[in-house]
This record gives C-alpha cells, structure tokens and sequence, in this order.
C-alpha cells in the first residue's frame, strides 16, 4: 500500500480542487456543478500538459521528416548494423531530434491523467462526487444500473459523442496512414514513433517484421473507439471526463497537427 501512498495523495488533491470547483459553479450550475467541476477540472489540467502534447508533435514532425534519410541509411548499411547506429544516431543529433521525443512527453503526461480518472471513476478522494447529480441522474450510476427516467437520454448524448469523436480520430487516422504509408497512432499521427523504432531493430530484420508492422497499422487507429467500450462499464463520472479530455485531444490534434506553410526540413534546420 506504501506504494501507492503517492497516487492517493495526489488523488485526494485533486479531490479537494474539485470539491472547491463545486462549490464555485453552484450559483451558475445548480445542481449541475459538480457535473460542470468536472469538466473545468479536466479542461484545466489537459491544459496545463499541453506543452507536453506540443513537444511531442514537434518531435514527431522531426523524426517524419527525418524518415526518407533514416531508410536511406537503412539500405545503405543494411550489412553493418554497428554503422548504421552511428550514423543514425549523428543524424537525430544534428536536426537537434530525438527517436524518444514522442514518448517521453505521453509518459509524464499520464501520472495526470491518471489520477482524474481514479478520482471520477472511483471517487478515490473521498468528496461524495458519485452522489451528485446530472440531470436527475447520480455521478455514480452505470450503464448496468438501467436507463430509466433521464438516464438514457443523457448517456445516449455521452456515447454518441464519444463515438463522433473517436470516428472523426479514426478517420485522421487513416488519412495520415495513407498519404506517409506509415502505422498511423490514435491520434493520427503519421507514424508515431516508427523512425525511433527502426534504428533499434536495423534494416536487416524489417522485411520478417513487416507483417506485425502491418497488423499494427490497422489496429492503431481503432484504439479511439476503446474510449466508447470504457464508457459502457464506468460510472457517469467517469464518462464525462472521458468526453472532455476526448474532446480535447481532438481539438489540440486538429490545431497542432494542422498543415504547414513551411517545409519541416526548414523547422529542422533552424534548430
């Protein structure tokens, strides 16, 4: 359990914000504030990790343009896999890229995301969060609780959304696929992470990897749609955080992956 001593403090911290959030929005939200502090809480924190999101794109957009020479050196040392790691590797450092600046961001990112959901999902802080209201409905209930009175309607609206949002994913997802012939990743990046991963392996092994290469550009953008399968077993809590933060990531990818005017080989050299 001493393990664990650090998430539940952090847990009930963001209870405690959460419960004052409540308190703020009850003049304007009624019975619906703890519903809305919701919303605000996970907006606010997406918000303030949204540097790290930042910083992963850009590495992404580094290691992408990157790519043509990346498989260039592959071809070229395909039978010296010792130069070929250095040669990758003075690459990466001089466009200032990195084949792990994708990841690392994703990493500190989800400490934070995981407590908002132990916390809506759980009530792990302690606040009585599940016994608040949503349109009649208790932060608490459950698909599998029935859907009498205005708990249909309001989950029918939920998943709904969830479904457009993971939808709209998949489908960037599959653009992205297309036009790099790269696995595209959830949030249709255009093969995240693929250059970082190739060095590590050599050359030499990608043709018996291909098929698993493949199989994996076909599953990753379904991962959206498992937002909508989550939904189906947590509590309505849960569910809105899942709606928000959703929504946010659709909104930070359709900003920070939008089309540049300039070349990213020109972004590269300039660092």
């Amino acid at each position: 359990m001493l393990a664990f001593a650090p998430l539940h403090d952090a847990v009930s911290a963001a209870g405690t914000a959460l419960s004052a959030l409540t308190t703020l929005l009850e003049p304007v939200a009624g019975a619906a504030a703890a519903a809305a502090a919701i919303v605000l809480l996970t907006v606010v924190v997406r918000l303030l990790i949204s540097p790290l999101t930042a910083a992963q794109v850009r590495g992404e957009r580094r290691r992408a343009a990157l790519a043509p020479r990346v498989r260039e050196l592959q071809r070229r040392y395909a039978d010296d896999p010792p130069r070929l790691q250095s040669e990758l590797f003075a690459l990466y450092r001089s466009a200032g890229a990195s084949p792990l600046a994708g990841c690392l961001p994703l990493l500190v990112q989800a400490p934070f995301l995981l407590v908002l959901y132990r916390l809506f999902a759980t009530d792990e802080g302690g606040t009585g969060l599940l016994d608040e209201r949503l349109a009649g409905v208790p932060l608490g209930h459950h698909l599998a609780d029935g859907l009498g009175g205005s708990a249909g309607p309001v989950f029918a609206v939920l998943l709904a959304t969830l479904v457009a949002l993971a939808f709209w994913s998949f489908r960037r997802a599959r653009r992205a696929a297309a036009g790099t012939g790269a696995p595209a990743g959830p949030t249709g990046g255009p093969g995240t992470g693929a250059p970082g991963a190739a060095p590590a392996r050599g050359a030499a092994g990608a043709g018996s990897e291909a098929p698993a290469v493949a199989a994996l550009g076909r599953l990753l953008p379904l991962l959206p749609f498992t937002t909508v399968l989550a939904a189906l077993v947590l509590p309505l809590a849960a569910v809105l955080y899942l709606v928000t933060t959703t929504a946010w990531s659709a909104l930070e990818q359709a900003v920070l992956r939008r089309p540049r005017p300039v070349p990213v080989e020109a972004d590269i050299d300039r660092h």
